[in-house]
């Protein structure tokens, strides 16, 4: 049996740190979950939810008390923005005796990360996880809609990882020896085009979808009509129209830091079936 440990989540409510949570709950470990609204959090039971904000990194010191690791982000504050405050975050966690710290890369260069990677006085462990399965939630309301998905690029390939896995991995290397100082890039257990995705949901839910494939003209269009921001309309079409080896490698980190396979899409698809379905008041099944 493993030693019961008290571990510190912060964006715990975000879609990676629910799933951090649930495997530190899932091992038997006490999770404090750190949040900017304790209220509105609705993490599971037995999570001790403290409030705090990593942008002011002393609201921090009483949610580490007693805390033997410690999970960041590294971004923070109302607007996302890039975290400013990893010396301090570091010294108040070496401070509170924190012995292990995972840091969920952020897709670029971070001070934080770069600050956490420097301090040799904690075994941390940077996650690096590429395309996320549930990006495909932002097809959910199309597909109820008309029955559609509208994407450019529908040839690229992505590896893209549950989750779940990111949690898992995340839980690992929080409470068990040997996963200090590691870089972890986690990917899924296949390559799937647009369209793979796209029939496994259409399979879960049990009626098809199609697919519309747009130009990167109509692409940018739909984006700007969504409302991103030029910024993250410019990181998309880079990411898909160029998708990046590393996101279209697959890695056996799953498997070989937590024992178990990654999960696959098609499973993914499954348990968010619901969510690509009309409620049952709109007549439809």
């Amino acid at each position: 049996m493993t030693q019961t440990q008290r571990i510190l989540v912060t964006g715990a409510t975000g879609t990676v740190g629910r799933q951090v949570v649930a495997e530190l709950l899932a091992r038997g470990h006490a999770v404090r979950a750190l949040t900017r609204n304790a209220a509105s959090a609705a993490l599971p039971d037995g999570v001790e939810v403290v409030q705090g904000d990593l942008t002011e990194p002393d609201s921090l010191i009483p949610a580490l008390e007693g805390v033997t690791g410690l999970h960041l982000i590294t971004f923070g504050g109302p607007y996302f923005a890039p975290l400013e405050t990893g010396p301090r975050i570091l010294a108040l966690a070496r401070a509170a005796g924190v012995r292990r710290i995972t840091v969920l890369h952020g897709g670029g260069p971070s001070l934080l990360e770069d600050a956490v990677r420097g301090d040799d006085g904690v075994d941390w462990t940077v996650l690096m996880p590429v395309e996320f399965m549930a990006n495909a939630l932002e097809w959910a309301d199309g597909v109820v809609a008309s029955g559609e998905v509208r994407e450019p690029f529908v040839s690229r390939l992505s590896a893209m990882v549950h989750e779940g896995d990111i949690g898992a991995v995340a839980a690992v290397a929080l409470t068990e020896e040997g996963h200090g100082g590691q870089e972890y890039v986690i990917t899924g257990p296949e390559l799937l085009t647009v369209g793979d995705k796209v029939a496994a949901i259409a399979a879960a839910r049990g009626r098809e979808i199609a697919l519309v494939e747009l130009t990167e003209e109509q692409a940018v269009a739909q984006w700007r009509a969504a409302g991103h921001p030029e910024d993250v309309i410019g990181f998309l079409i880079e990411a898909y129209g160029n998708t990046p080896e590393v996101g279209r490698t697959v890695l056996g980190t799953v498997e070989k830091v937590t024992g178990h396979p990654a999960r696959t899409f098609a499973q993914w698809a499954a348990e968010h079936a619901n969510a690509f379905k009309a409620p049952a008041s709109a007549g439809t099944t």
